[in-house]
Order: C-alpha cells, then structure tokens, then sequence
C-alpha cells in the first residue's frame, strides 16, 4: 500500500466512479448503436491482433463488454494499479518477488527477513 490511506481511498472512489460511468454510457451504446460498438471493439481488436485468432469469434466476447464480470475486473485491474505505484516520500509498492530458494514472497516480507 504505497499511498497513505485518506489518499489511497480517494483515489479508489473516483476510479470506482470512473469505471461505473465507464460502463454504464458504454452498455447504453451498445443497446442503441450496437452495429457502431460492435465496429469499433473490432478496430480496437484488430490493433492488437485478437480478432486475428480463428479462436475467437466476435459475437462470443462482445457480449461480455460493459458486463458486471467487465466491470469487476477493470476496477479489481485499476485498483491494483493504484497500490503498485507510489508517490515521493511514500512506501514503495509490496511487489512480489521471487527469492534465490524459488521461494515466492511480497518485497516487504523480503526485507523482514
């Protein structure tokens, strides 16, 4: 927890709010111009090569945008974010890191030891 708490919790509020929004104009969209979202979560797909996958088939994953799984996880990702930075004069992220042993730990229980 790099931050100091009253900031860290502000923080989460506004990217909770951030991603609420996010996901509420973008589900509207999706049920009145679904052919123009649908476009541009293609183009978006086409940038990094997921629409390339013969696996994958549009009408499995578009579904799934502006979802409550969707919104869960980007603000599980977005909140995570927040904990690995830090600011000057702050503690440093609890990363994980991996001991000479294989032995996984978090970098502050590293330095306990």
């Amino acid at each position: 927890m790099g931050l100091p708490q009253p900031g860290l919790w502000l923080k989460r509020l506004w990217v909770l709010l951030e991603v609420a929004v996010h996901v509420v104009v973008g589900k509207v969209l999706l049920i009145l111009f679904p052919d123009r979202v649908k476009r541009n979560i293609l183009a978006m797909g086409e940038k990094t090569g997921m629409t390339r996958n013969p696996h994958f088939s549009h009408d499995n994953w578009i579904p799934t945008f502006f979802s409550t799984q969707y919104f869960w996880f980007v603000l599980k990702v977005r909140w995570q974010r927040l904990e690995d930075t830090t600011e000057l004069g702050g503690l440093a992220p609890n990363c994980p890191v991996v001991r000479l042993s294989g032995q996984r730990c978090n970098i502050w229980e590293f330095m306990q030891g």
